[in-house]
């Protein structure tokens, strides 16, 4: 294959010899593109010529129109592919076919598409059939443009059915004659023909050149596409102003039965094992093989058939792999006996496979090649820890009615819906949704994105929901092809489902069950453990993780986890067990010292014994505890559901003291009102009982034989003197706890920051703090002034939709504005006291990208919820390796 060196302003060739490896280019030449030039000019791969126009030129179309020049750049490409494939575009006896498909820098569901088999016209089809001696391939191969031009270039997806398509296993059975399957084909034609024209004013152009820059326009259109952009902010693929635009010579898998299609993978991609896999169509087009028009073979089939090519291509998937030192999807293509490979990509795997690939890839020297262990951390992402943590069945008590290929591990149950827009309607009710389809396309991520699980009568481990549920972690079962689906149903046999019937599946085992099943935890693989050990060596030393933990069993969890203590223990949610809530209640409404001090007395042996079991859960290492926070009214039953019983059936005495406690307790913004540290300046025997039962919890545990790590949180502290003053609680009740002469246990003493000033007063605070937890779930609140509560219904979704905020301040920091304040209250505090701890324990402590914006910041510690402990523990290292990398470049640009 020839190779080009002088670079045309807009166009790449494949064969290119560009400056640097095209692999490294996927912002100029997008994913698809950078890897197609990649096998032809630096892996000579059998790939057929063609060429890429840029992403910059995809963006400056859709500022400017069609570049000036633009017309003559292709024109000159289009001539270099006629001059290796010895075809010409446009020729009535003889013509070059070429696919033209988008491709951005990521891959990317709901951008543009493929338009196939581009160049053919009422003439040249006729000289195709001629060329080839096979009318029935001529006419499907028109077919096929003619359907894809209606899609893609005409925004006709979805429509089909108007014309009633016909395919080619319909037209081209064993039985039929000839004639009469070229007839068939022929009137699908003309009705794709006729029905364009209807629906769009104007025929399909006959001039190839014609058709080739109205496909080439509508993928430019597309990489601005609401499905492109609903798929990009879902995997925060952050946007970029255009998509690549690749043409390329076409072949066909479906020239003979010496030809097929396929899509293959170095490894397999559900298991990791070391071991390619996929499947195989004879005599079929690569189209086939992802819509599962027929039934397609394994990979090892092709074996059997033709040994030499099945050799050929081990060859092809061991340079890949060797040369990307990743597993590899292929795609490729066999005509009349001759390979070729139409395209790689690393391949989407399930997060079992991730792990033990990167695991096992680290120690492969036998192959020439190996990857280090900070690259193994590098490859996992949150979907992959996830697709191991998700739930099973616990058994089998319901009938399996199908059973498909499980594509994407884990289980689900859900309402059945049968399109994207009945499943988002659905899950906006609050019902779990199990998308069922025939097949998905990019038309239908907005539904997948809210299903609990998917599953579709056809395609196979390559298909779309295939490849989109195992990159989302979404539990998937493909191909059931025993599913009839009616237009609000399904049926299998004798058994009906309708919509909104109930129903389970197994992404890993691919079966179908009626009803609900029961499900429990899944055992992650032992590569889990490994690679987070290696993510922990990483990250130990610059950032620990904690768990938000509450109870023993929450603790013990996230011990399995690998959690290096609790971050925030919340004490009131012990106060909410059903022997605990009637004494707090007690100790409101005591009428006297007298009554508040025995109800006090009776709690603290209560909330002893709770602290004695999350200690003896987390001995050796911290346990953040919290002082009560949260208002006294939300101990009480609603005031205002006390007021309809007392207005309809009367209250007991004992309800009447609630509402009556309730009223005096009353407040207009209770979040703002008497929380907090505020509760003990109101009533400060409640935070000496919490601080003597943690102090004897201790000192039992220690008398023991355990080692118990304890530190004391004060909540919503805003100046130096509230935490003076608390301070002087805590240290009355340990020397009550202890008696004279004991031995009191060290216990830090700290504060929340949770507020802005307590964020823009941090030195003052440090002077009196051990340590700082910046709870940034209220700080957000309060920075932004919304109430968490209700704005996350209502006024994020429209926020989002018209891009008033970049992303939902709950989830990832608000990196400007309340990661401002994270920042600031970091470092004035440690100016102030050099010692200072500071951690962070709102949600956003397992969020990836705030984690992130923490390593850049400085804390110690993150807390987060129990099963986000592996997710933090992994981002951590990738964040500190992020960092590193940077500084590197930093320091080697200085250099130079």
């Amino acid at each position: 294959m020839p190779k080009y060196t002088d670079a045309m302003a807009r166009v790449y060739p494949f064969a290119y010899s560009h400056s640097a490896a095209p692999m490294h280019r996927r912002e100029l030449l997008g994913g698809h593109g950078a890897d197609l030039a990649e096998m032809a000019s630096v892996l000579e791969l059998s790939v057929p010529p063609g060429f890429t126009i840029t992403t910059d030129t995809g963006g400056e179309y859709l500022e400017n129109g069609w570049p000036e020049g633009l017309d003559a750049e292709v024109a000159a490409a289009v001539v270099q592919i006629e001059e290796q494939v010895g075809q010409r575009l446009g020729d009535p006896h003889d013509p070059l076919l070429v696919s033209v498909r988008s491709g951005g820098k990521f891959p990317t569901p709901g951008m543009g598409g493929t338009v196939l088999n581009l160049g053919l016209n009422d003439a040249s089809v006729e000289g195709l059939a001629a060329r080839t001696g096979d009318a029935v391939f001529a006419y499907d191969t028109y077919r096929r443009f003619l359907s894809r031009y209606a899609r893609i270039v005409c925004d006709l997806e979805g429509e089909e059915g108007e014309v009633g398509l016909v395919t080619v296993a319909e037209t081209r059975s064993a039985d039929d004659a000839p004639g009469e399957s070229v007839e068939a084909l022929k009137r699908q034609c003309g009705r794709y023909q006729a029905w364009i024209a209807e629906k769009t004013g104007r025929p399909v152009p006959p001039e190839p050149e014609r058709q080739l820059r109205e496909s080439i326009e509508a993928l430019f259109r597309s990489g601005g596409g609401a499905r492109a952009v609903a798929y990009r902010d879902r995997e925060r693929i952050p946007p970029h102003p255009g998509t690549a635009v690749n043409v390329q010579a076409m072949v066909f898998g479906n020239r003979s039965h010496r030809s097929g299609a396929g899509v293959g993978f170095t490894r397999n991609a559900v298991t990791g094992a070391d071991e390619p896999c996929g499947t195989f169509l004879f005599n079929a087009p690569g189209e086939d093989v992802v819509a599962r028009i027929s039934t397609t073979d394994p990979l090892d089939a092709l074996a059997r058939a033709f040994p030499d090519l099945y050799g050929e291509l081990g060859q092809v998937f061991a340079r890949l792999e060797k040369h990307y030192q990743d597993m590899c999807e292929v795609e490729f293509t066999i005509e009349q006996g001759k390979l070729w490979i139409l395209q790689t990509r690393v391949g989407e795997r399930t997060g079992a496979a991730a792990l033990r690939m990167a695991v096992e890839m680290t120690t492969h020297e036998e192959k020439g090649w190996s990857i280090t262990r900070a690259e193994a951390v590098k490859r996992i992402t949150p979907d992959h820890l996830d697709g191991v943590l998700h739930a099973q069945f616990a058994a089998h008590h319901q009938p399996v009615i199908a059973t498909g290929v499980g594509a994407s591990p884990g289980a689900a149950v859900g309402r059945a819906y049968f399109s994207a827009d009945a499943a988002v309607d659905a899950a906006d009710r609050g019902e779990p949704v199990i998308l069922v389809r025939k097949e998905t396309t990019p038309e239908d991520v907005h539904g997948m994105q809210v299903a609990e699980g998917v599953i579709t009568t056809s395609g196979g481990m390559a298909s779309h929901a295939a490849v989109v549920a195992r990159g989302w972690g979404i539990p998937a079962v493909v191909g059931a092809s025993s599913l009839t689906i009616t237009e609000n149903g399904f049926s299998v046999g004798a058994i009906t489902v309708g919509e909104g019937d109930v129903i389970s599946l197994d992404g890993a085992s691919g079966e179908i069950v009626l009803g609900a099943m029961t499900v429990e935890a899944a055992e992650p693989p032992a590569a889990f453990a490994t690679l987070l050990g290696w993510a922990d060596d990483l990250r130990r030393g610059r950032l620990s993780v904690r768990a938000n933990a509450d109870t023993a069993t929450d603790a013990a969890r996230a011990r399995t986890f690998g959690a290096e203590g609790i971050g925030l223990c919340r004490t009131e949610h012990m106060f909410l067990a059903e022997d605990r809530l009637p004494i707090l209640r007690e100790i409101i409404l005591a009428a006297n010292p007298a009554a508040e001090l025995a109800a006090l007395e009776r709690l603290r042996v209560a909330q002893k014994a709770d602290f004695l079991e999350i200690l003896t859960a987390m001995d050796g290492l911290p346990i953040t505890v919290r002082l009560l926070d949260p208002p006294l009214h939300e101990f009480f039953p609603p005031r205002a559901d006390l007021l309809v019983k007392q207005a309809t059936e009367g209250l007991t005495p004992e309800e009447k003291d609630l509402l009556d406690a309730a009223e005096a307790l009353d407040e207009q913004n209770p979040m703002l009102g008497t929380r907090g540290v505020r509760l003990g300046v109101l009533h400060p025997g409640l935070y000496g009982m919490q601080v003597r039962a943690l102090v004897e919890a201790v000192l039992e545990r220690r008398t023991g034989g355990f080692s118990p790590v304890v530190e004391l949180m004060i909540p919503l502290t805003v100046t130096a003197e509230e935490l003076i003053l608390a301070r002087s609680w805590v240290g009355e009740a340990i020397v009550a706890s202890v008696g004279p002469g004991g031995e009191a246990p060290e216990i830090s003493v700290g504060t929340m920051i949770e507020t802005p000033r307590a964020a823009l007063r941090a030195s003052e605070l440090a002077e009196q703090a051990d340590f700082f937890s910046i709870g940034t779930n209220d700080l957000t609140q309060m920075t932004f002034g919304f109430s968490r509560d209700d704005v996350e219904g209502r006024l994020m979704p429209a926020y989002l939709a018209q891009g008033l905020l970049p992303g939902n301040p709950f989830t990832t920091i608000d990196f400007d504005g309340v990661g401002e304040l994270v920042a600031m209250a970091t470092e004035r505090g440690r100016a102030a006291n050099p010692a200072l701890r500071v951690g962070v324990c709102g949600e956003h402590g397992g969020d990836p990208e705030s984690i992130a914006f923490f390593v850049a910041a400085g804390v110690d510690y993150v807390s987060c919820s129990p099963f986000r402990v592996p997710i933090a523990r992994l981002a951590a290292a990738q964040a500190i390796m992020m960092q590193s990398d940077s500084t590197s470049r930093r320091d080697s640009e200085t250099l130079r």
